[in-house]
């Protein structure tokens, strides 16, 4: 390989990265940004606290990763991109508007949060030193599940209508 080629790749090299990994904070900034007005669409009501106490584990006893949330929205046939958890929970029920799909979700995540108790019986039967904090942590999954009850139950089913301003 002659030095002409070497200059040539070199160049081409230089403008990929000048092009797609920009250094200009401004411009990283509107890149973040990119999808802000989406996930600033109005959500039921009980998003917000379900958010706060699902995203906890000193709440729920478990952590949900952004790749749980991702498997569960597509165990119940949704797409969503990877963001921030809040965000990623938050697309997820935007457009909840039934109990079943309340329903399917819950039970997507119930699945997920069994998992994580069958994990913690496990680590309290290898350590029984911490079998203590490991039922601790079961206790609040377990509530958090029964919270997804209490949920579906309250929730209200929006029907469409032939007038969208009918209330």
């Amino acid at each position: 390989m002659n030095r002409e080629d070497l200059g040539d790749l070199r160049a081409e090299f230089e403008a990929l990265v000048k092009e797609n990994c920009s250094l200009d904070p401004q411009e990283a900034q509107r890149d973040r940004d990119a999808g802000d007005k989406e996930d600033e669409e109005a959500v039921p009501q009980f998003v917000d606290a379900l958010t706060q106490k699902l995203l906890a584990p000193a709440i729920s006893g478990v952590y949900l990763s952004r790749l749980d949330i991702k498997r569960i929205a597509e165990a119940i046939d949704e797409s969503l991109p990877i963001k921030e958890r809040v965000k990623m929970v938050r697309a997820l029920f935007r457009h909840t508007n039934s109990k079943e799909y309340l329903r399917k979700a819950f039970d997507e995540i119930n699945r997920h949060i069994n998992g994580r108790i069958l994990i913690y019986q496990e680590l309290s039967e290898s350590f029984p030193h911490s079998k203590p904090i490991f039922d601790e942590h079961s206790a609040k999954a377990k509530k958090t599940m029964k919270m997804f009850e209490q949920i579906i139950e309250d929730f209200e089913e929006i029907e469409p209508s032939e007038d969208p301003l009918f209330i």
